[in-house]
C-alpha cells in the first residue's frame, strides 16, 4: 500500500471505482463511487471485531466492487492539528498495508479530510427526513463515509478544488 496524494493517484489510478472508509473505534462507515468517479454510494456500516476479519470483509468488499484505490477519512482537529483518533486512523491504515489480504494491501491510499463529516450528514438525517435516533445511528457511518468520499472525488475533479455538488448519500438515507 501506497499513501499518495490526488496528483499521484490521478497518476497511478486515472480511472476505477474509489472505497472510502470512515474508521471509528467502534464502527467502520464504507461508502464506494462508481466507475466514473462522479456518485459516491454507501454501502455498509461494519462493526468492528477483530482486525483479520474486519480487513478480510474489507478485502471481499474491494473485490466485489472491483475497487481500484482507497480514501480513508482523517479526523482532524478543527484547527488542522492532528489528535489520537488521527493516530488511531493511521495505524488502521498501517494494520491494512501490514496485515490485511495482498489485494487490499496492495491498493493505494490518499487522506481525506473528515472533518465534521458525521455532524453534517447527521444534521441533514434529522433535517431533511426527521430520522429516529435510531435509524441514524445504523447509517450514519456509511453516510459519512459516503460524503467523505464526495470531498474526495470533488479534489479528483478536473480543476481538483471542491465544489458544491449535492451529496448523493441522501437518498440512500430514508
Amino acid at each position: 500500500m501506497a499513501i499518495v496524494d490526488f496528483a499521484e493517484l490521478k497518476a497511478l489510478v486515472p480511472d476505477g471505482r474509489l472505497m472510502a472508509l470512515d474508521v471509528g473505534s467502534k464502527t467502520i462507515g464504507v461508502a464506494t463511487s462508481d466507475a466514473l468517479r462522479m456518485l459516491a454510494t454507501p454501502i455498509t456500516t461494519l462493526k468492528r471485531g477483530k482486525l483479520a476479519a474486519d480487513l478480510a470483509v474489507l478485502a471481499e468488499l474491494a473485490k466485489k466492487h472491483e475497487i481500484k484505490a482507497l480514501a480513508i477519512g482523517l479526523p482532524l482537529n478543527m484547527d488542522g492539528t492532528e489528535g489520537p483518533r488521527c493516530q488511531s486512523v493511521r495505524q488502521f491504515a498501517a494494520n491494512i498495508a501490514n496485515h490485511g489480504p495482498p489485494a487490499l494491501a496492495a491498493l493505494p491510499v490518499v487522506w481525506q479530510d473528515e472533518r465534521l463529516s458525521t455532524a453534517a450528514v447527521t444534521r441533514g438525517m434529522i433535517d431533511d427526513y426527521d430520522m429516529s435516533r435510531a435509524k441514524r445511528a445504523e447509517r450514519v457511518d456509511a453516510a459519512a463515509a459516503a460524503w467523505i468520499l464526495e470531498s474526495a472525488l470533488a479534489r479528483h475533479a478536473p480543476g481538483g478544488t471542491i465544489t458544491s455538488r449535492p451529496l448523493q448519500w441522501r437518498s440512500w438515507a430514508v
